[in-house]
C-alpha cells in the first residue's frame, strides 16, 4: 500500500512539474556564414521580444525559454537543427530561415514532425504549408509592385535581373520575366544572371548591365542578390560610376542592416521595396525602434524581417492565449483571422493561405543608410500561388475551409504534397 501511495504522489508531482514546463521557442537563424550579416539581426529581435513578453508575465502562466541554434548558412544543416529543436529540445514553435533553400530544407522536417515554424522574409511564393506561417512577402506584395513601379514611374524600358543562384530568386524571375513580357516588354530587353552565395567580382556583370542601355533605353535593375554579396555589388556600381539617375536598382533583399556597414554616399537614390522601414512614421514603430536601440545600441537599426517577427511573434502568442494550449493543431487553427498592428500604421491580418495582408512600401537609400519613403499602398493581401504563371493562377491555397495549400479551382481537387511544391 505504501508503495501505492509513494508510486501514485509520484506521479501526481511529475505531472504537475509536466504542466508547469517552460515554454520553449526555438529559434533558427543563421549567426555565421554568408547569411549571419542578415540573421544574427533576427535571432536579437526574437529574444527581445521573448524577454518583453516574460516581462508580461510570459504566457499561459509561465515562463518562456529561447532555444537559439546556428544553422551556419549550411543549407542541409537547417534539417538537422530543425530536428533538434524539435525532437531533441521539444520547442512548442520555431521563429526561422532566411533563405528559401533553408526554408525548404527544415519543411520536410517540420512537416513529419508537426511543428510550426513562422518565417519573416519576403519570398517566391509558390508554396504553403500547414505547418509554416509566411509573414514576409509574396511576389504580389513586394516584386509586382516594384516591377510596376520602375514602369509606371521611372519609365524602365530595359531590365537586367540579377540574382544569387537559388530558388528564390529564380522562382522569383520567372515570374518577372512573365510578367514584364505580358506588360509587353521584349525578350531581349531582359537580361538575367545569377551568382552564387558570397560573389564579390561584379566588374563584367556590372559592365554588361551597363552595355544594355547603349542604345539609349532606359535599364533597371531588380535585385534579388542576396547576403554579403550586396556590398561587391554596389560597390562595383560605384566605381563603374554608375548612379540611381543612370540605372536604378530596386532590391529585394537590402534593408537597414545591410545597409549599416556601408558607405552609403554612392547609393544615395537607389531603392528597395519591403513591407517595413525603420522610417515609418507612427508611435507604435517610433516605441519600437526605441526599444531596440536601447537594448543593442544607437548605431542599430531595424528592418522589414525585424516587423515581420514582431507580428509572426504577438499573433502567435495571442493565439496560444485564445487556444489555451502551445499545441500545433490548436495554435494554428486559432491563428487564422488573427489581426496586430503593424508597424507602418495599419493592421496585419492572417490569411487561411497562412500569408499577412500587409501595405507595400518603396524607399529611396539616403545618405545615412536610412530610407525616404516614397511609396505606400493599403494592405495587399499575400498570394501563395502566383497569377502570372498558368500552371499556378489556377491554385488556391486554403487552410481553414479547405485543409487544403494546393486547391485547383478548375478540377475542384487538392493535390496533397508534403515538401516539393
Amino acid at each position: 500500500m505504501k508503495q501505492f501511495v509513494l508510486a501514485a504522489a509520484l506521479f501526481a508531482s511529475t505531472a504537475m512539474s509536466s504542466a508547469h514546463a517552460d515554454i520553449k521557442v526555438g529559434v533558427l537563424h543563421s549567426l555565421s556564414g554568408t547569411m549571419a550579416i542578415s540573421e544574427t539581426t533576427l535571432k536579437d529581435t526574437m529574444l527581445m521580444l521573448i524577454d518583453e513578453q516574460n516581462k508580461k508575465g510570459g504566457l499561459l502562466g509561465e515562463k518562456l525559454v529561447p532555444v537559439v541554434v546556428d544553422p551556419a548558412s549550411d543549407w542541409p544543416l537547417f534539417a538537422e537543427k530543425a530536428r533538434e529543436l524539435l525532437s531533441v529540445q521539444e520547442v512548442d514553435v520555431i521563429f526561422g530561415a532566411w533563405t528559401s533553400v533553408s526554408r525548404k530544407s527544415a519543411l520536410p522536417v517540420l512537416e513529419e514532425l508537426n511543428g510550426l515554424m513562422f518565417y519573416p522574409v519576403q519570398y517566391e511564393g509558390e508554396e504553403s504549408s500547414k505547418n509554416v506561417f509566411y509573414t514576409g512577402a509574396a511576389p504580389n506584395q513586394q516584386a509586382i509592385p516594384a516591377t510596376d513601379y520602375f514602369l509606371e514611374e521611372l519609365g524602365v524600358e530595359k531590365f537586367a535581373l540579377l540574382g544569387t543562384d537559388y530558388v528564390y530568386p529564380r522562382t522569383t524571375n520567372k515570374i518577372l520575366e512573365q510578367y514584364l513580357k505580358d506588360k509587353g516588354i521584349a525578350a531581349e530587353d531582359i537580361f538575367v544572371n545569377y551568382t552564387p552565395f558570397g560573389h564579390s567580382d561584379w566588374s563584367k556583370i556590372v559592365a554588361d548591365v551597363v552595355a544594355l542601355g547603349a542604345d539609349g533605353k532606359k535599364v533597371g535593375v531588380i535585385s534579388t542578390i542576396n547576403g554579403d554579396a550586396n556590398i561587391g555589388f554596389y560597390k562595383e556600381l560605384a566605381a563603374a560610376g554608375v548612379s540611381a539617375d543612370d540605372i536604378p536598382v530596386v532590391a529585394f533583399s537590402v534593408g537597414e542592416e545591410e545597409l549599416s556597414g556601408l558607405d552609403t554616399s554612392n547609393l544615395v537614390g537607389h531603392l528597395a521595396a519591403w513591407n517595413y522601414f525603420q522610417s515609418s512614421d507612427n508611435p507604435a514603430n517610433a516605441e519600437f525602434v526605441k526599444a531596440w536601440k536601447a537594448r543593442m545600441g544607437e548605431d542599430r537599426v531595424t528592418n522589414d524581417p525585424m516587423e515581420a517577427h514582431y507580428i509572426g511573434f504577438n499573433m502567435w502568442v495571442n493565439a496560444v492565449e485564445k487556444a489555451g494550449t502551445t499545441d500545433v493543431d490548436a495554435v494554428r487553427q486559432a491563428m487564422y483571422g488573427q489581426e496586430f498592428p503593424n508597424l507602418t500604421g495599419g493592421t496585419a491580418v492572417m490569411l487561411p493561405n497562412h500569408h499577412l495582408a500587409k501595405p507595400v512600401l518603396i524607399g529611396e537609400i539616403q545618405a545615412d543608410g536610412q530610407f525616404d519613403i516614397i511609396s505606400q499602398t493599403e494592405e495587399v493581401p499575400g498570394d501563395a500561388w502566383t497569377d502570372f504563371l498558368p500552371e499556378s493562377a489556377v491554385l488556391k491555397s486554403d487552410w481553414q475551409e479547405l485543409g487544403c495549400g494546393m486547391y485547383n479551382t478548375e478540377t475542384k481537387t487538392c493535390v496533397q504534397l508534403t515538401s516539393n511544391y
